[in-house]
């Protein structure tokens, strides 16, 4: 199953729900623009991606494309909170040190509760 996801926004945040699996760097490039659109559109600022049920399989290399990728087209979205399966977290805190490394603001969890406290500031 490839990556399926749904977007609500509410009280100023961008809520996503992503589930399945990343089958190819296309896909996860794909993923990441339609957040950037729901974004936009939307006027928020803040981005909740739960990811918790969705299963990253891309390799080392592309991973780093992906985050390089992304950091050229998210310039304009304050604060990314992306909450992981704690099994994926290695390959998520290697996403989330490539795109720092950029210049964005994103980050990594495991708990949605302090994810959603570091989005809002609290």
């Amino acid at each position: 199953m490839a990556i399926q996801y749904t977007t609500r926004v509410e009280e100023g945040t961008l809520f996503v729900q992503a589930s399945g699996f990343d089958e190819s760097l296309d896909e996860v490039e794909a993923y990441g623009m339609g957040v950037l659109t729901a974004t936009l559109e939307s006027g928020v600022v803040h981005v909740f991606c739960d990811e918790t049920a969705l299963e990253y399989r891309l390799g080392t290399l592309d991973t780093y494309r992906a985050g390089e990728f992304l950091s050229t087209h998210v310039p304009g979205v304050a604060k990314v909170a992306i909450v992981c399966n704690p099994a994926s977290l290695a390959d998520a805190s290697f996403f989330e040190d490539v795109v720092v490394n950029r210049g964005l603001t994103l980050r990594v969890f495991t708990d949605a509760t302090i994810a959603l406290q570091w989005l809002r500031g609290s």
